[in-house]
């Protein structure tokens, strides 16, 4: 169903004035609009294809690695890691739309992704590889898709929670930010409730730790739920997506990104550090609101 014309340009128009904001120094959440009379509104900076509300697409926090390289006016260096970071077919066009994204969406900036695959790697063995990944790129960024193996495999959740909690405080305290991607939308495991138990715990682990995180199990079930195809239209075969889902998957990160560069910092607002969730009815609210405590859902 189309968007109100008058949506469309607020959503803009918000938009607008948070780059200008941001440009002057200060910090502004922004997510499209909330109509009054209806359900909540997709994010209308998404193409139309990728379409999701903003509570359904990611949790938000700050990014101070990015934004110092941004304020050195250098490139921001970016490591891309997961099963669909690199590979054969579509899977290889990634990295290529997950750049040209970000650039679309922070202009004059110069990104660098450096992908690198973990086929079928669970975060407890990935880890190491990480550690060695993160010392030769020596990124600002690392987005991380995790989760998906792991709930295919049936490990531990507790070990996976500790696995994929110890390597991400590693990776922030070498001053590198973190995105966390959690597992992938699929009809047949939609029911099982081990599979909803990983996905739960990579959002504990990102709001205990801090990081942004892009609710792809969400996004992607909305979006199958929008279709008359399905998950058929995004995911293939072996749990991988297709052309679309990888260009859909590019956006929703960068969007999350880019959100997340509008977080105040805590120091500046005398808050602590923790995942802000943010939905589209706090389109017009300024980044004051504190974040939430650890573990609160």
């Amino acid at each position: 169903m189309a968007l109100p014309q008058a949506s469309v340009f607020l959503a803009a128009g918000l938009m607008l004035a948070a780059t200008a904001a941001w440009a002057q120094g200060a910090a502004t959440v922004v997510s499209p609009p909330k109509t009054t009379d209806g359900p909540e509104t997709v994010d209308v900076t998404l193409s139309p294809e990728c379409r999701v509300p903003g509570s359904k697409l990611y949790t938000l926090a700050k990014l101070g690695a990015v934004k110092l390289a941004l304020k050195e006016k250098r490139p921001v260096r970016v490591l891309a890691i997961g099963s669909t970071s690199a590979g054969p077919g579509a899977s290889a066009s990634y990295p290529v739309k997950l750049e040209t994204a970000l650039e679309r969406s922070l202009p004059e900036v110069d990104v660098v992704i450096e992908s690198r695959g973990l086929q079928g790697e669970i975060a407890s063995g990935a880890g190491e590889r990480l550690r060695n990944m993160v010392a030769e790129v020596e990124p600002d960024l690392v987005i991380w898709q995790v989760g998906t193996q792991d709930a295919l495999a049936r490990v531990d959740l507790d070990a996976f929670g500790s696995a994929l909690d110890e390597t991400v405080q590693w990776i922030k305290s070498h001053q590198i930010d973190v995105v966390l991607v959690n597992p992938i939308y699929t009809a047949s495991l939609a029911a099982d409730d081990y599979y909803s138990s990983v996905v739960r715990r990579v959002q504990e682990v990102a709001t205990r730790e801090g990081v942004p995180l892009v609710q792809r199990y969400e996004a992607m079930r909305y979006l199958s739920a929008r279709g008359d195809k399905g998950e058929e239209h995004m995911l293939g075969k072996q749990f991988r997506l297709n052309d679309l889902g990888l260009r859909c998957m590019a956006e929703h990160v960068t969007r999350a990104i880019t959100l997340s560069l509008l977080q105040p910092d805590p120091d500046a607002t005398g808050s602590a550090p923790g995942a802000i969730i943010v939905s589209p009815k706090d389109a017009a609210a300024k980044a004051s609101v504190p974040p939430r405590p650890a573990g609160q859902p």
